[in-house]
């Protein structure tokens, strides 16, 4: 799927808004219907079968749950066949491949492996599908009983294919009756072009200098060069995934919905669990609702709350990719986050607030370097250890070279957008913004405005002459 196709992105944008606003209030899911499904099959024609098989065996099973809502064995059946169906989904296209090649390499099979190509944000609709079954089936919500509103509530365009997790308990009471002011429609205009501003011209542009260390033989790099590499990538995930995530609450508050927040400046954080709860808020939220706490959570002991933790983890990684790197990935966080909690914890809260951030930080850029620095993907642990470890070292000179020319060019052309990225992961510009708009002057505050108006200037400047626009969560 092309995510740079300008021409698609902004005639569909312009035709479905105006469609949604121009339509009575009973045709506006519809809207949202045709208008999700079409964008979905823009990218997946095929695949859009299977996101509405999903949508109309949970929206089946929800039906039955509730008519039979006093014979539990009814209820329980209708629950395991929407997770199976949906687990299923993702097991067949998600993970089946990696299933079958790694079992080939380790006992030298010949299994067939079909190769399907993955459906995009597979692992978003189908966690978000599932909520709704788990909990109508707990009685936390209500049945919907109207199935284009249903399909809506899954299809929703702006979030469909990289989030936020959208709960149906997060908008049931806006799925059939919300109300669109001016200032949810302002409020939305300055949230897209936020988030427009974050993806085109911080992430795209620093992500190029990881895209091009991390083609470079690992034996070559400085010390230097690795850590402007990873520190790269570190500054492009941010900014990728929560410019999306501000594009997508930025439409849903255009459209009367106000989608959950998915990010809070994860790098300001002072511990690895703090971090979880700034990062990709709302698939945290799902694993605690869904996994951590019918396990027991933190209820059952300190020796039950380390196999939870761990469990989860571990759960997290597989989630994130089929690949030994996400599972060593989500191993990593899962035992650091067991390591705070159980004594680390009190520990940082004692240290000055520098050194706990800083503790974090750099564990933090590790992690990425686990997530990302795999060159293709490999079925031998082994191998993926030694790339990570492999980089790692190199980040600490294990090449014999600390700085050399590649380093400092990459320093002296890309110094600002980091300089930019670093200011843009805390809150100080937020801070300012508001010490503005409360204490300054009428015609002070016009330029917050003209800021924006630029941001969107400059960034559909950039679309238009830049082929690399690469939306990293839509894979997963």
């Amino acid at each position: 799927m092309v995510f740079s196709s300008l021409t698609f992105l902004l005639v569909f944008l312009t035709v479905t808004m105006i469609l949604y606003y121009i339509s009575p209030r009973k045709l506006k899911n519809v809207i949202i219907l045709i208008s999700g499904l079409l964008f979905y099959a823009w990218g997946e024609p095929i695949y859009v079968l299977a996101m509405i098989a999903s949508t109309a065996i949970d929206y089946t099973a929800g039906r039955i749950i509730d008519k039979f809502d006093d014979k539990p064995t009814v209820r329980r059946v209708c629950l395991i066949v929407s997770l199976v169906m949906n687990l299923g989904l993702l097991g067949v296209f998600k993970y089946s491949g990696f299933l079958i090649n790694s079992l080939n390499d380790w006992f030298g099979w010949s299994i067939p492996n079909p190769n399907l190509p993955l459906p995009i944000g597979i692992s978003f609709f189908t966690f978000q599908s599932m909520s709704y079954t788990i909990d109508l089936y707990r009685r936390k919500i209500k049945v919907q009983k109207n199935a284009a509103s249903f399909m809506a509530f899954v299809t929703l365009f702006p979030q469909i294919v990289a989030g936020p997790i959208v709960r149906y308990e997060d908008i049931q009471n806006e799925i059939d009756d919300r109300v669109i002011t001016e200032d949810m429609v302002a409020g939305g205009i300055s949230r897209l072009i936020t988030g427009l501003g974050k993806k085109v011209l911080i992430a795209d542009n620093i992500g190029l200098v990881w895209t091009e260390i991390k083609a470079m033989e690992l034996g070559s790099l400085s010390a230097a060069t690795a850590w402007l590499g990873i520190l790269a990538f570190t500054f492009q995930i941010y900014f990728d995934f929560s410019g999306y995530s501000d594009m997508a609450i930025g439409l849903g508050k255009m459209m009367g919905f106000n989608f959950p927040e998915n990010f809070n400046y994860p790098y300001m954080s002072k511990s690895i669990s703090e971090f979880w709860r700034r990062w990709h808020m709302t698939l945290g939220e799902w694993f605690k609702s869904y996994v951590y706490f019918p396990l027991g959570g933190s209820r059952k002991g300190k020796a039950r709350t380390v196999i939870n933790l761990l469990i989860v983890w571990t759960i997290t990684g597989i989630w994130h990719g089929a690949a030994w790197n996400f599972m060593l990935w989500g191993a990593y966080f899962g035992i650091l986050i067991v390591l705070e909690k159980l004594f680390l914890g009190k520990w940082l809260e004692k240290i000055p607030a520098f050194f706990s951030w800083l503790y974090t930080f750099v564990l933090v850029v590790f992690g990425w370097v686990m997530f990302d620095v795999v060159s293709a993907q490999t079925y031998h642990f082994g191998d993926v250890f030694g790339q990570v470890f492999g980089y790692i070292g190199a980040m600490f000179g294990a090449n014999g070279v600390f700085a050399d020319s590649t380093a400092l060019n990459y320093f002296v052309n890309y110094g600002i957008i980091f300089a930019i990225a670093a200011f843009g992961c805390t809150d100080a510009l937020k801070i300012i913004v508001k010490k503005i708009r409360d204490k300054a002057p009428q015609w002070v505050q016009y330029g917050y405005p003209i800021a924006q108006m630029c941001v969107m200037t400059a960034s559909v400047a950039f679309l238009t002459t830049s082929t690399y626009h690469p939306f990293l969560y839509t894979i997963f």
